[in-house]
């Protein structure tokens, strides 16, 4: 339903440079910035700016994908749902006073699913599954961060309670953005995408 749209501009190895850069650059940070980085992060799920900036993005893309998607059958719907957005957008800035960082992400990290899951559809070579093994992750946490968004306080408060726990998940963040990038680069040129 949506591969058109992304797959017209993206591309398996593109996908895996992107994600790979950020996820190695994030995950350095942590290790080399670890005070920094939790500070960040324990103020994250509460920080109302840069909640309201995500929910932006989440509605210019919402937006823009219902005018982009086929419908099918629910064609009718895409006028109510293109006037519904602005309201819920308006409205979870007005009256979601608690999280909405938390509920912004998880929205965020449902629709960036799509596009990685789409791009490794069918693809070869078989390493292209560490992207929708990424993209599942997200989309499992966002589920919960959603509906329960206190988990997301509670995960940054148990991986940074230690310093050998955060280094393991820095550590591992970074090994797998290695191997994105390097996957993306030797398997996934021209002929794997």
């Amino acid at each position: 339903m949506t591969r058109h749209l992304y797959c017209d501009f993206l591309s398996l190895q593109a996908v895996g440079l992107i994600i790979g850069c950020l996820l190695i650059i994030t995950h350095a940070l942590a290790l080399l910035k670890p005070v920094m980085m939790q500070d960040f992060l324990r103020q994250l799920p509460r920080h109302r700016q840069i909640g309201i900036a995500i929910l932006a993005i989440d509605f210019i893309w919402a937006f823009w994908l219902i005018g982009n998607i086929d419908l099918g059958e629910f064609y009718t719907w895409e006028t109510p749902i293109r006037f519904i957005l602005p309201v819920c957008f308006v409205l979870f800035i007005v009256y979601v006073e608690e999280f909405l960082t938390v509920r912004a992400a998880g929205i965020f990290f449902l629709l960036l699913a799509c596009p990685v899951l789409d791009v490794a559809f069918l693809q070869d070579p078989s390493t292209r599954l560490l992207l929708p093994l990424l993209a599942y992750i997200w989309i499992l946490l966002a589920l919960f961060w959603i509906g329960m968004p206190y988990l997301m306080r509670d995960q940054i408060t148990w991986v940074s309670r230690s310093s050998g726990r955060w280094r393991i998940f820095s550590g591992a963040g970074l090994a797998y953005g290695v191997a994105l990038l390097v996957c993306a680069v030797a398997f996934w040129g021209d002929k794997g995408s």
